[in-house]
């Protein structure tokens, strides 16, 4: 139940967008630049400001942490082999990858984990996330950035390697695992300025994400989306679960990592689309689809690992 309560407000948010962009009340005008607004500014206050939360020297375990970063490793050359046999056009190969392995951490995953580990399972998920956001966000720049359009060679590679360094996600990221990895204080003056900031990045995302959807669109991408939703939610976690239970891992240590890999799509994903020059319209279908799905999912994988 307290997962539904947490999924179903993100839907009618989303429901809200599409709406308005019906409406009119969003046009091509305002979706662009906002885009940017949560991509360099919201989303990246988010994540550093929950990131440098987190007590590293008191609540990290580093089997769970390195179990949890080989899963979409492994993932991406399964996601390379598929795109292959699949025959995927190219442009939508990037988008493809990033929607079946950059998973909704912020948003939904550490959401669950509070609400079913608690606060110290929070703390837990935090610090994983800390992590896994860097190498999914990495995952997810280089699969758009392998198949963008007009780039080949020297350019793309260096291309690539400005939006690895430059992407705001992935710096905010590192910054805040060193603020939590030396214990730096963050001033109350910015911490509420982040507070502030971050709090626009989820209804905003969410309506960009509502205003840009096509049922028409939709429609052509209805293979990709459940291919790509089946391996977020349940190859992904399998691969985890399998991994964790190997080493010998009680599930109180590695649900955190768990609930972070069964989380669906991330709506940064659209973001990132828009910005690399992906497949919008399978981001935006990938993360209604995967976050529905999540409904189920989340409770097969609690239940299967209590």
């Amino acid at each position: 139940m307290n997962i539904a309560i947490t999924i179903i407000p993100i839907f009618i948010v989303i429901g809200l967008g599409w709406i308005a962009r019906r409406k009119g009340f969003l046009p091509d005008s305002f979706i662009e630049p906002a885009n940017r607004l949560v991509f360099y500014l919201a989303i990246p206050a988010m994540i550093f400001r929950e990131v440098s939360k987190a007590s590293l020297q008191t609540q990290f375990n580093l089997q769970t942490v390195l179990a949890t970063l080989i899963v979409p490793t492994v993932g991406f050359g399964a996601g390379l082999i598929l795109c292959r046999l699949m025959r995927m056009p190219e442009r939508r190969r990037g988008t493809f990858l990033q929607s079946s392995l950059h998973g909704n951490l912020g948003y939904i995953g550490l959401a669950v984990a509070f609400y079913y580990l608690g606060g110290e399972g929070l703390a837990r998920s935090g610090i994983i996330a800390g992590f896994l956001m860097i190498l999914q966000n990495c995952i997810s720049v280089f699969s758009l950035q392998l198949y963008a359009p007009r780039q080949s060679g020297k350019g793309r590679r260096a291309a690539f390697l400005k939006k690895i360094f430059a992407n705001p996600v992935i710096l905010s990221a590192c910054l805040g695992i060193c603020a939590s990895l030396y214990g730096i204080q963050i001033p109350i003056v910015l911490d509420r300025t982040l507070t502030i900031v971050s709090q626009m990045a989820l209804p905003t995302a969410l309506i960009i994400i509502g205003g840009s959807l096509s049922i028409q669109g939709v429609r052509t991408v209805i293979a990709p989306v459940i291919i790509a939703g089946l391996f977020k939610l349940m190859l992904l976690p399998a691969l985890g679960f399998g991994l964790y239970r190997w080493l010998g891992l009680s599930p109180e240590v590695f649900l955190p990592g768990l609930i972070l890999l069964a989380s669906p799509s991330a709506t940064i994903t659209v973001v990132m689309a828009v910005e690399m020059e992906g497949d919008e319209i399978l981001a935006v279908a990938a993360i209604s689809f995967s976050t529905l799905l999540s409904m189920l999912t989340f409770v097969f994988w609690l239940s299967v690992s209590g």
